[in-house]
């Protein structure tokens, strides 16, 4: 199974387990008649809107490449997980809003105890599900799935919240302390939504992954081969569980074509044994110039310009720049 039938096949676990949840919590909200809950009950609408276009985008995503489409349809996830982030922060305000006009008009609470065992169930539940999606997310590549597991760990932490205070409610009979609580945990819903929708906008923007190109500018100076005097203009895309890296390779300018593809095959089997089979590689090879020889260590070089004098270090920012490396720009 591919990581994106996977990613399908669990959004629709989310998805089904958004519908039941959703379910009790009004059965919860109906027999308390609480604000607090019917605030979290609203909130679980948006997880069950959120979840089904989740789904239909972890559906396209998983399409085939077409002749319209040469990189896939990947990109739809980060429209999805813009959409979700969109809902999370509305309903955060929304819930803000009702927390307001219940903290200076309470009213009585009935049957909390109730309440409280179907809002701890459906915490529990929704902890696990978002923890299993963002890690499923994470290993495959997935935002849109990454994005549902943070909103489910979102509701269930809004959900504690309530939980909390409705417990105290139930200790005190302070009914001012169902809104206070509720208007706390909102706030972090709506920071949480802003999260996602950031993490979306930068993929949608092909914002550098900048700790994904650390990763791999140290896997590769640890295995670097002799022939590879340089790597340059590289650039990471991000479409759905699939990586797009464009790099330019620097190797000897005498390589026939034979030898210069079996020093790129050998660099993206590097990258794809690190980084897993979800690496698609474009890499352009460039040939040495006389400047290259002070950089260069392969030993037997029948065309030395110059004597090699040191090997410089790949980091993020020499590998992402267009030109190749050198000790020196001339003056």
């Amino acid at each position: 199974m591919t990581a994106a039938e996977q990613n399908f096949n669990y959004q629709k676990t989310i998805a089904i387990t958004g519908v039941l949840l959703f379910i009790i919590k009004i059965v919860a909200w109906y027999i308390t008649q609480s604000v607090a809950i019917l605030t979290d009950a609203l909130e679980s609408t948006v997880n069950v809107a959120s979840a089904f276009i989740g789904l239909y985008s972890l559906y396209v995503s998983a399409k085939p490449r077409d002749s319209s489409h040469p990189y896939g349809h990947g990109k739809v996830e980060f429209i999805s997980a813009a959409i979700e982030g969109a809902l999370i922060s509305g309903a955060g305000v929304l819930i803000i809003v009702e927390a307001l006009k219940n903290l200076g008009n309470p009213h009585a609470i009935g049957k909390l105890d109730y309440g409280i065992i179907l809002i701890g169930v459906t915490a529990v539940v929704n902890y696990v599900i978002g923890e299993i999606a963002v890690r499923k997310g994470r290993n495959n590549g997935s935002l849109a799935l990454v994005a549902s597991g943070k909103h489910l760990q979102s509701d269930t932490w809004s959900t504690i919240g309530i939980l909390v205070g409705l417990v105290l409610l139930l200790l005190t009979g302070l009914a001012w302390l169902d809104s206070a609580v509720a208007l706390v945990f909102a706030f972090l819903i709506v920071y949480t939504g802003f999260r996602i929708i950031r993490d979306a906008l930068s993929g949608i923007m092909d914002e550098a992954d900048e700790e994904l190109l650390k990763s791999m500018v140290e896997l590769l100076q640890e295995k670097r081969g002799e022939n590879w005097i340089d790597l340059h203009n590289t650039r990471i895309i991000k479409y759905g569980s699939t990586l797009h890296i464009d790099c330019h390779l620097t190797i000897p300018w005498y390589f026939n074509v034979h030898e210069a593809h079996a020093e790129i095959d050998r660099l993206g089997l590097l990258v794809r044994e690190g980084f897993g089979n979800m690496i698609e590689m474009s890499v352009h090879s460039d040939g040495c110039l006389d400047f290259s020889c002070g950089i260069c260590s392969r030993k037997e070089c029948p065309v030395r310009k110059t004597p090699f004098k040191r090997v410089i270090g790949w980091t993020v920012k020499n590998i992402s720049d267009d030109r190749k490396h050198r000790l020196m720009d001339p003056e």
